[in-house]
């Protein structure tokens, strides 16, 4: 994995290569990356091959539930007074994809039992069908930044995700507390750099007037 040093340097080498007095700070860089960096990865999710890598995944090894009235989680046809799981907290910034957050997975803290994903109106339809009680599997679903799960009796689950930023402290673990920022990860995967690269300095040539390589520009696979 490329840390964010690496990445905003790699991009800053590009500018000056082009462009010797430009100057911009690297938390501006690294806003540019992290954009074009969520854009590349919804499309590659869409094209079913974001989860093959598993470098770019972190885990909440252990994430508090609580219990809700139902209403909160956006259910329709469902009277109040009524009371499902959802996590205590609201989860750190994750990457979007196609259909929503990049969630891997959600188990049990132990690993031995994976829940299924689903959406508040799916799920409605599900129970009132006359087989569902006959169905053994636990669903979620995620709604402003919170997980829910509605027929579950828990007390904590485990999350895979894609997270924008480092979530060592929400973890049990400190190793990773005295890392600078720069030197942590960014969790993409390194076969898109070059394309963040290219859309990053594109940007940045409409801001600094960067000469512009048409023959470059015309066969790149983003326009």
């Amino acid at each position: 994995m490329i840390t964010i040093s690496e990445a905003v340097s790699r991009v800053r080498n590009l500018i000056k290569a082009v462009k010797q007095d430009a100057f911009v700070t690297d938390r501006f860089l690294y806003s540019l990356i992290m954009k074009h960096a969520k854009l590349l990865m919804r499309r590659q999710d869409n094209l079913n091959r974001i989860m093959k890598f598993n470098s770019v995944f972190q885990v909440l090894d252990f994430v508090e539930l609580i219990e809700v009235d139902r209403a909160q989680a956006d259910c329709h046809c469902i009277t109040s007074d009524c009371y499902i799981k959802r996590t205590k907290e609201k989860l750190p910034a994750m990457i979007e994809g196609y259909y929503g957050p990049l969630i891997r997975s959600v188990t049990s803290i132990d690993f031995s039992e994976e829940l299924t994903p689903t959406f508040p109106t799916t799920y409605e339809q599900m129970s009132r069908q006359k087989t569902f009680k006959y169905n053994k599997k636990k669903y979620y679903w995620f709604l402003n930044g919170y997980l829910y799960f509605p027929n579950l009796e828990w007390d904590a689950i485990r999350i895979e995700g894609v997270f924008e930023g480092d979530i060592s402290q929400y973890n049990c673990t400190t190793s990773d507390n005295c890392v600078s920022v720069q030197n942590k990860t960014i969790n993409v995967p390194e076969f898109l750099f070059s394309e963040i690269e290219q859309l990053v300095l594109r940007d940045l040539g409409v801001m600094l007037q960067i000469p512009q390589d048409t023959q470059q520009d015309n066969r790149h696979v983003a326009r």
